[in-house]
This record gives structure tokens, C-alpha cells and sequence, in this order.
């Protein structure tokens, strides 16, 4: 069963998003007012991107349970396993899991956020209903 603090993985998700949009660099010296263009260069993914730094520095911070079960969250919902193949997908994780590259390893894989949501809806949780219990 899917034991990961279920907001830490949501956290995961918006932060992911928000990522996942950005865009290449159009022009690497940015040297306008950033509010007089509406903060537009947040949009792209320059070198010393704060939200890669961020997502980096939540995954490497989790414990090696967390990491495993993140990394396995993500095939489950890309559809590399089901929900009844989950210790399966769980002991591949740790059997190749590797903490230097985790983070790298999840930030490099397309759609990230959606395989996550999905590997949640999997297991009959949502962001929605893990933010509903917080408050």
C-alpha cells in the first residue's frame, strides 16, 4: 500500500507543474524591469532556475522509503504498473534506487506531475481531498 505522506507528494505535483511550463530562454540577459513585464522571465527556464533548486532540494530531503515510494508512484501512474503490482514496483525502486539521482531521474521524466496525480487517483487519492483534510 501507498504509505508517503500524501500532501508531500501534492506539494510535489504544484511545484512539478509550475516547471513543467517553463519555457527555453529567449533572451538570456534579461535586463528589464521584471514588473514592468509582468514578471514574464519566470516563464523560462534559465540556469539558476529557483523552482528546479526547490524541487531538487524536497526530493533529496525525503528518506529513502519517500524516494522509493515517489519513484514507483510515478510508473504506477505512467501506466509501468498497477495498483496490484505495487510492492513489485516498489521493490525495483529500492533495488535501483540511488540517491544522487532521484531527484534528476524525476525531473527528468515528461508529464512528471500527471504521472504522479494519476498514481494517485490509483489509489483513490487526490490533491483536492488531501488539501480538504488539512484544513
Amino acid at each position: 500500500m501507498f504509505e508517503m505522506d500524501h500532501s508531500k507528494v501534492c506539494y510535489i505535483i504544484v511545484r512539478a507543474r509550475e516547471f513543467e511550463v517553463q519555457e527555453g530562454v529567449v533572451e538570456p540577459d534579461y535586463g528589464s524591469n521584471a514588473s514592468d513585464d509582468d514578471f514574464r522571465q519566470v516563464l523560462e527556464a534559465y540556469d539558476s532556475d529557483p523552482t528546479f533548486d526547490e524541487l531538487v532540494s524536497v526530493i533529496d530531503d525525503l528518506n529513502f522509503d519517500e524516494q522509493c515510494e515517489l519513484v514507483a508512484l510515478s510508473w504506477v501512474g505512467r501506466g509501468d504498473y498497477g495498483k496490484e503490482e505495487w510492492d513489485e514496483a516498489l521493490q525495483t525502486a529500492r533495488d535501483n534506487h540511488d540517491p544522487k539521482t532521484t531527484a534528476t531521474y524525476l525531473l527528468g521524466m515528461p508529464l512528471l506531475p500527471d504521472f504522479l496525480e494519476e498514481g494517485l487517483a490509483t489509489f483513490d487519492i487526490t490533491c483536492e481531498d488531501v488539501e480538504e483534510e488539512r484544513l
